[in-house]
């Protein structure tokens, strides 16, 4: 039975005599099976602690990509840098690459420059799109481990997603909003960033699912590709509500709520429930401000952590792959704030 390991520690670790063990290791008779189970699994118990030996102290330099508004990469970035702190001594050095808009040609050129350059890992936010799915197969097929953020590439050779069930989230903002209305006749204001990113498309079937189900009366009226930024936003909303006297609700799947909100006042609307995603600095005072009703919330610290053990992994060997690591959505008003 090959082993790296002396005697006397796999004695000590299976609780066995160093006679004992001698015997099983060089396949003497008069071992009862029982003695040679206990005496591989100390062997395989061994292995598991050298190879977190090995990894304890290590550097990572990992690449984060995300298009995404600022508001929520500056959130993101806290989350990474605030984790990586609780890995030590394992180093984790993160290179961010963040943009607000990016078409899906510079991302992938963006993906191969970091690939050629070298990294230890890559935790992406993109579209999910062909020529992105192909990018990170070169990723995976050089040996480096991608992680997908919030919105995942389920088509795709990535090793891991760290988020939230997003399916999830949206069918629970539908129950707030229906149990809101309480089978009342409703128009419900739906606001994607784009239609290109898996989250949000998720988000918007769980939601419709649930509103169809159980609660038929409710209308949705929805915007799209204003990518989260307030300007485009707020100008997609502005005409969606003057042509739409009956909205009435808000479910922001894609941001900009500020922008959504004027939009609004501007028309000397009410908005009876509005309901958004994500604990940034802007969801935070808007709730704070009783300007939105809940904020459906994930820590994206659990994503972070997420993403470091995946790339502690893979560099071990025969690392399997890690399936949905989700994040828990938990349902944030006024008065059960995290700190």
């Amino acid at each position: 039975m090959a082993h790296p390991f002396l005697v006397k520690d796999i004695a000590f670790q299976a609780g066995l005599s160093t006679a004992t063990v001698d015997r099983v290791l060089n396949e003497r008779p008069g071992v009862r099976r029982q003695t040679e189970a206990r005496v591989r699994a100390a062997i395989e118990e061994l292995e598991k602690q050298q190879a977190g030996l090995d990894i304890q102290g290590r550097k990572f330099a990992i690449d984060i990509v995300m298009e995404s508004p600022q508001r929520f990469t500056d959130a993101v970035r806290r989350a990474f840098e605030s984790e990586a702190m609780t890995f030590a001594p394992t180093v984790f050095r993160c290179r961010f690459h963040f943009a607000e808009t990016m078409r899906p040609q510079e991302i992938v050129q963006l993906l191969d420059r970091i690939r050629l350059r070298g990294t230890d890992g890559l935790v992406l936010k993109a579209p999910d799109v062909p020529e992105i799915v192909a990018a990170v197969a070169r990723f995976e097929m050089g040996g480096t481990p991608v992680v997908t953020l919030v919105t995942d590439l389920p088509h795709s050779q990535r090793t891991a997603y760290a988020g939230a069930d997003n399916r999830a989230a949206g069918e629970t903002a539908a129950y707030l909003l229906g149990e809101r209305f309480s089978g009342a006749p409703a128009t419900v204001l739906v606001t994607l960033s784009s239609g290109r990113f898996r989250g949000e498309e998720e988000r918007e079937i769980g939601f419709r699912r649930v509103l169809r189900e159980r609660y038929p009366a409710i209308r949705i009226v929805e915007i799209s590709e204003g990518h989260g930024r307030d300007s485009e936003t707020g100008r997609l909303a502005h005409a969606a509500l003057s042509a739409n006297p009956d909205i009435n609700a808000a479910y922001s799947i894609g941001g900009g709520n500020r922008s959504v909100l004027a939009a609004f006042e501007r028309l000397e609307r009410h908005c009876a429930l509005y309901i958004a995603h994500d604990l940034d600095e802007d969801n935070l005072a808007l709730l704070r401000e009783r300007r939105i009703h809940f904020v459906l919330h994930h820590d994206l610290r659990t994503d972070a952590r997420t993403a470091f053990r995946t790339m502690m992994l893979r560099p071990g060997a025969q690392a399997p792959a890690i399936g949905p690591q989700l994040s828990a959505v938990v349902v944030i008003t006024p008065y059960n704030v995290p700190e």
